[in-house]
Parts: structure tokens; C-alpha cells; sequence
């Protein structure tokens, strides 16, 4: 009796521990179901199926609801699914096109992309005939010498380059050639102030009046100087030509200088030579300069407040 009893309660064992492992509840097996998230949970026997997967390979007997094969390919898909949710996605990055770039500007830099370029008003021989006819025609004479130029000075044919907040001269040029006519000084005054309330800084004139005698000295030492005879003479004789240096000026303010100057020029009331080698704009201004009126001057007592030139106007659209 004695004998067969370890085998009996062996076998008692070994009925009651499958039944009692069915009756488990979730509760009390937390492990599993945390450390598998994928498992396939559609019946108790793919559950301990999948479970064994994730460890060690079942044998069949374990897994009765499935062949050895389809077993294998499911521990397959589960470990790729796990593989591939603690990958890191990888990192694609590829080179936005220009003109996307260009179109995705906010709007707050939209002056920036309203720029315009104004091209070089280059100077040309025709251009400089017809400075010399033009100062012809309106009876201006070449100032031979200093003798000359101080006589003009004196009669006030000739007055000083308006210097103010908004508009300065060399301090290299000779105080008795800091004049011009006075048709140039006008102009003068409304470039320097149009430029100024745009820009916040004065314009600066290199060269105004010469004489014929400082000219012949002049292209001995500069190739490019104009003669100081014949139909291509410098314009600086005659007083009415000024160059506007260019020195240190910014796109926007050379832009903003040729779309102000070029509607006067087409109006005939002045010539532009834009030099680089010398780095000024070279005007010459004629006797009818006067500012180009958008429209009749409106009420005297809003004249300083709505006044505006077309080239002033003009000018404006370029940032």
C-alpha cells in the first residue's frame, strides 16, 4: 500500500495542474501579457501558443490548434512587428527646390521680395553731344580760368552747391569750383531732400564748375576725362553738370537714384552718365529743370503736406 501511494498522488497531480492552469485569471498573470503586446489573444490556445513563441519554440504537443510550420512563420511576423516599432525611422532629408524657397517668404519680409533692379544709366557719345548742344542752345559759355569763374561767382550767374543736413560736398574740392547754375542747384536741393527721406543720409557732390584750364590738367593725369574742346567737351565748363558720388551707397539707393533720375531724363530737363570708374552719377541739368508734378498743385494749405514729384513717387516703389 505503502508503494503505490507516491504514484497515485502523482497521477492526481498531473490531472489537477492542466485544469488548474485553465482556470487562471488574467489577474494573476500579468507577465505574460505585459511582455507580449502583439500576441494574438482570439483563443486560449493561440494565447499560450504565442507565448511559447516569444520563448522557446513549442513542440507540437504544446500547440495542438497548429502545425510546426505555421508556427514558425507566426514567431517570425511577431518578432519583425517588434523589430520594427523600436526601430528609429530613418531621417530623409532632400534639398528644397529654389524657387519653393522663394515662394514660401513670409509676409513680413515682402519688401524684401519687391525689390527692383533699376539698370546702369550708362553714358554714351550721342549723349555727350548733346549735352554740349543743349548748353549751346541755351547760351552758356566754357569758363576758361579762375579769372572767369570768379566774375560768374561774383554776378551770381554761378551760386554755391546748396550744402545742408541732406546734401554735403568733398572737403578735397576748391572752395572757388563748389558752384554751379542755378537750375543745378535746384535740382540739387530736391534730390538731396527725396533721397534723405528715404534713406536717412546726405549725398555727397565730387566735382560741380570747372574751367578749361583745369580740365587740360585734368585728363593728363585721368584717361578718361572728358576734352575740354569740341563737341564732346565736358559739361563741367559750362557749370550745369554736377557728379554725385556713388561711394558706399547700397543696392536699394543706387536702384532708388536711377528710377528717380531716369523720368527726368526721358522728360529732356537732364542727361545721366553713370560712371564706374570714378564711381559718381554724372548730371547734367538744363535751364527748364523744374520737379515733375504728378497733378495740378492742389489748396495752398496743403501744398507742403501732398505735394509729391513723379520721379519722388517713382522712386518710392523701389526698396
Amino acid at each position: 500500500m505503502r508503494s503505490c501511494l507516491p504514484s497515485v498522488l502523482a497521477a492526481s497531480l498531473a490531472l489537477a495542474l492542466p485544469a488548474f492552469a485553465s482556470t487562471m485569471t488574467p489577474a494573476l498573470r500579468p507577465h505574460h501579457r505585459s511582455a507580449h503586446p502583439h500576441r494574438v489573444a482570439a483563443s486560449r490556445c493561440g494565447e499560450i501558443a504565442g507565448h511559447a513563441s516569444h520563448t522557446v519554440l513549442a513542440a507540437p504537443a504544446a500547440v495542438p490548434c497548429h502545425t510546426v510550420a505555421a508556427h514558425a512563420a507566426r514567431a517570425a511576423r511577431v518578432n519583425r512587428a517588434i523589430a520594427s516599432a523600436t526601430r528609429p525611422a530613418p531621417i530623409v532629408t532632400e534639398p528644397a527646390p529654389a524657387r519653393a524657397a522663394i515662394a514660401s517668404v513670409p509676409r513680413a519680409h515682402a519688401p524684401l521680395a519687391r525689390t527692383r533692379f533699376v539698370p546702369p544709366l550708362r553714358g554714351s557719345l550721342a549723349s555727350l553731344e548733346r549735352q554740349n548742344e543743349r548748353d549751346e542752345a541755351e547760351g552758356l559759355t566754357r569758363i576758361e580760368d579762375d579769372a572767369q569763374l570768379d566774375e560768374l561767382e561774383a554776378g551770381k550767374s554761378l551760386v554755391p552747391v546748396p550744402v545742408s543736413d541732406t546734401l554735403r560736398v568733398n572737403p578735397d574740392l576748391p572752395a572757388n569750383r563748389r558752384y554751379c547754375r542755378p537750375w543745378t542747384a535746384r535740382f540739387l536741393r530736391d534730390l538731396a531732400r527725396s533721397h534723405y527721406a528715404r534713406f536717412h543720409r546726405a549725398l555727397q557732390v565730387n566735382s560741380a564748375v570747372r574751367t578749361v584750364a583745369f580740365q587740360r590738367e585734368l585728363m593728363q593725369i585721368n584717361g578718361n576725362a572728358a576734352p575740354a574742346e569740341g563737341d564732346i567737351a565736358s559739361p563741367h565748363l559750362t557749370g550745369a553738370a554736377i557728379d554725385i558720388g556713388k561711394k558706399g551707397m547700397s543696392f536699394s539707393e543706387l536702384s532708388w537714384m536711377r528710377a528717380w533720375l531716369l523720368p527726368l531724363q526721358t522728360a529732356g530737363k537732364i542727361d545721366v552718365e553713370e560712371e564706374f570708374y570714378q564711381s559718381c552719377f554724372h548730371v547734367t541739368v538744363y535751364r527748364s529743370y523744374t520737379p515733375l508734378l504728378t497733378r495740378p498743385a492742389p489748396p495752398r494749405f496743403v501744398v507742403a503736406r501732398r505735394r509729391h514729384s513723379t520721379t519722388t513717387l517713382l522712386a518710392a516703389r523701389v526698396h
